[in-house]
């Protein structure tokens, strides 16, 4: 009978874990995206995040020049993912896997900051999950 229940309990917590580890992944989103705006200018840019291999890539679509870097911040403003050591607008580079965790899981919590020359921070805008597409208006 002690063995029926010891049995019983294992499968129990065995089948939570599965399920909390289910819903720990159908929170997070590797596919992100923002619209991107400042002084008159306009983007997107689109991520597919790999956690697991603390790769991220991008492909920014921009409307304006002089582009000379890019970045993730938390909201602070701290920089939680530089988009590499110089501005390309096609790229992957590699992250803190815990930071990309957290981008994941919180994507709102993040924006996408686009540097050009004289204005830090020119275009911002919120991650979000999903592919973000240019506005046709």
């Amino acid at each position: 009978m002690r063995s029926t229940r010891l049995a019983a309990a294992t499968v129990a917590a065995a089948a939570f874990a599965v399920a909390v580890g289910a819903a720990s992944a159908s929170m997070m989103h590797p596919v992100l995206g923002a619209k991107l705006a400042g002084m008159g200018e306009h983007g997107v840019v689109n991520f597919q995040s790999d956690a697991a291999k603390g790769q991220l890539c991008w492909t920014f679509d921009l409307m304006t020049t002089g582009v000379t870097g890019a970045s993730i911040r938390d909201a602070s403003g701290m920089v939680v993912a530089k988009l590499g050591p110089t501005y390309k607008t096609k790229s992957c580079t590699m992250v803190d896997k815990m930071a990309l965790d957290q981008i994941e899981s919180k994507p709102g919590s993040y924006r996408v900051w686009v540097d050009t020359k004289g204005h830090p921070g020119d275009l911002r805008g919120t991650l979000f999950a999903g592919m973000a597409h240019m506005s046709t208006t």
